[in-house]
């Protein structure tokens, strides 16, 4: 049987924290001007992968 690979897109995009997964976010990299601090401020705040998706993201990193 074969070894499992994980997603190399998947692996670049998410970081796993104990047992949170770590993400990035959209809307961050270009026109900032027109954004407020406030906004831009929670922008590079943490995120996290939502409960539904862990186990697909899980799979993707073939930790599942």
């Amino acid at each position: 049987m074969p070894k499992m690979k994980t997603n190399r897109g998947a692996a670049k995009r998410f970081r796993v924290k104990k047992n949170l997964i770590k993400r990035g976010t959209a809307f961050k990299s270009h026109i900032l001007t027109k954004k407020s601090p406030k906004r831009k401020a929670n922008l590079n705040a943490p995120h996290y992968v939502d409960d539904t998706n862990v186990k697909q993201v899980k799979k993707l990193l073939c930790m599942a």
